[in-house]
């Protein structure tokens, strides 16, 4: 019987090691890309809520919820 080793995986663990955090950081990159580019450029809906607000008359009564 003839013993089996990974010594041979072994050489590769640095490669290995090079491929997992790069994926890991691609992962990340993700996100912090995206989140980026929402704060340059906002959602319409957000904006439309901006403008709305900016646009109001000083007519309007703001009415707050208290609590009693």
């Amino acid at each position: 019987m003839s013993k089996t080793t990974l010594s041979s995986i072994g050489g590769l663990q640095s490669f290995f090691f090079c491929i997992g955090m790069y994926f890991v950081a691609l992962f990340f990159s993700i996100f912090i890309c995206s989140s980026v580019f929402y704060a340059i450029h906002p959602k319409k809906e957000a904006e439309r809520e901006a403008v709305a607000g900016a646009k109001q008359t000083p007519q309007e009564k703001k009415v707050y919820a208290s609590v009693k």
